[in-house]
């Protein structure tokens, strides 16, 4: 497995590869550092996104979980950049409540590229456990908004 850090406006990020997938997105620096070409090209699509000039990732993913998380993460990729769904609005199309919905956006493994920051509450934002949690959402929301 390969992996890069680098510094973000919500942090530090570390992305992983494996055989030639990206599996996982993380929020802090990475013990290993060793760049590949994917990387490069995920860290590339990344400062586009955090400039305004990406509106949707183009990266072999391969997440790991199960068939249910599998499909609300597919489901999240078809949110458009500055839009949002409600918990609510997922469980009508994925099946499930929506409390199901938000565990399975807890334990997505490749946030901002399967962009669980684009769920909301009904009546609020709802959760969020990256970086520094809500205010992160808030931050990804309104840039993607500024931007749409």
């Amino acid at each position: 497995m390969s992996q890069i850090s680098f510094h973000s406006p919500v942090g530090e990020l570390s992305i992983a590869e494996d055989e030639g997938f990206i599996v996982s997105v993380d929020w802090g620096w990475g013990s290993i550092q060793e760049e590949t070409p994917l990387l490069q090209e995920a860290k590339k699509q990344f400062d586009a996104y955090f400039d305004g000039q990406l509106k949707q990732f183009n990266l072999p993913i391969r997440p790991f979980g199960t068939a249910y998380q599998l499909k609300v993460w597919k489901a999240l990729q078809t949110i458009p950049f500055g839009e949002t769904r409600s918990y609510q609005e997922l469980a009508q199309i994925v099946g499930g409540s929506p409390r199901s919905i938000g565990g399975a956006n807890g334990a997505n493994p490749i946030p901002l590229i399967i962009p669980c920051h684009r769920v909301i509450g009904k009546s609020d934002l709802g959760g969020y456990s990256g970086g520094e949690g809500i205010e992160t959402k808030e931050y990804l929301l309104n840039m993607e908004k500024l931007f749409r």
